[in-house]
């Protein structure tokens, strides 16, 4: 009986050791090494500060200022739209794309309320893209452009939402839409393994190549 406990304890020790201290150790340290900046979070720096990561997306909308020259307010809420000289994320469930507050609708295909969600998206995506691309037609829109990410916070956008803004973004940068359109094929990331998934273009790391462009050409 004392052999038997004795030996338990010894076997929980150790193993407590070996899978709770020696492994995570191993493998942060592995993954240090091999792959430092997905290890940290896949961060992104702009002049030696962290202003986000390639994981989440994140909210370029501005808050909509009243005539009264305050941010107007709803529901004790900032109003906020689409900054024109961005691009702009998916749809977020998430408040401000907060990634601490991560969620998704549980509405399915047939729900009222989610019909009403998307028809109020796709109004308000064509209302700010059409000026710069006036055939642009509510067929042509794609689903992620009316349609939020299971997390609320993805990153990317279909490489069809990228170009349709690419309209907007060059017009109010005053920059051709050739190299618009270039940058976001550079930004532009492949299928998983080459056939997994959909290809799909990061806002974030777009907008930033935007920036360096618009700034170098100003």
């Amino acid at each position: 009986m004392r052999r038997d406990v004795f030996t338990s304890i010894v076997a929980m020790i150790a193993l407590t050791l070996l899978l709770g201290l020696v492994y995570p150790l191993a493998m942060t340290g592995i993954s240090q090494v091999l792959f430092p900046g997905r290890a940290n979070g896949s961060l992104v720096e702009k002049n030696g500060q962290v202003i986000g990561s390639r994981l989440i997306g994140q909210d370029f909308r501005k808050p909509v200022i009243g005539k009264n020259g305050k941010p107007e307010e709803r529901a004790s809420k900032p109003v906020m739209a689409a900054d024109p000289a961005f691009f702009q994320e998916r749809p977020s469930t998430a408040t401000s794309y907060n990634a601490a507050g991560s969620s998704f609708t549980n509405a399915g295909p047939n729900s009222l309320e989610a019909m009403e969600t998307y028809k109020e998206n796709l109004q308000s995506y064509l209302g700010l893209e059409r000026p710069y691309d006036p055939g642009l037609t509510a067929a042509q829109v794609p689903i992620d452009a009316v349609t939020s990410s299971g997390s609320g916070v993805d990153p990317e956008i279909s490489e069809a939402n990228a170009l349709i803004q690419g309209h907007r973004v060059a017009a109010v940068r005053h920059l051709s839409l050739a190299a618009v359109d270039r940058l976001i094929s550079q930004n532009t990331n492949g299928r998983f393994l080459g056939v997994l998934g959909e290809p799909g273009v990061d806002v974030l790391e777009l907008n930033l190549a935007v920036e360096r462009l618009a700034g170098g050409a100003g």
